[in-house]
């Protein structure tokens, strides 16, 4: 039986990673950024209406919950060990609570993967 309960929202996970300190950005996965680029709009537009592009959801094998895969653009300055952890942590309270909010089963797994894409360089100029 797959009791997983409702489909979180990328954005729900896309804002608690945009809002943990150090995070310059979401960074989209090969297919969004390939799609971007075809897009009409071009693909500077496109990334900037679609930030849960970095988050990918899929459910566990066993269908028991979710996984998350979130990967961030970090910026510099700050220890990318603990950032990760934060962005871990923010992302899973925030989906927990959302399926909490939408009548999800209280059993339902949520793991997180964090990956760091790359540390963005401080704007110097100010």
């Amino acid at each position: 039986m797959a009791a997983t309960g409702p489909l979180p929202p990328l954005s729900v996970a896309a804002a608690a990673a945009l809002a943990v300190p150090g995070v310059a950005g979401l960074q989209p996965r090969l297919a969004h950024r390939l799609a971007a680029a075809a897009s009409p709009t071009g693909p500077e537009a496109a990334a900037q209406h679609a930030p849960e592009a970095g988050v990918r959801i899929d459910r566990m094998p066993d269908g028991s919950g979710w996984h998350l895969e979130v990967r961030c653009v970090l910026t510099e300055g700050h220890r990318v060990v603990d950032t990760a952890r934060d962005v871990h942590d923010q992302v899973r309270a925030a989906v927990l609570s959302y399926l909490a909010a939408h009548d999800a089963p209280i059993a339902v797994a949520v793991t997180v993967t964090v990956t760091v894409t790359r540390i963005a360089a401080r704007d110097r100029t100010a």
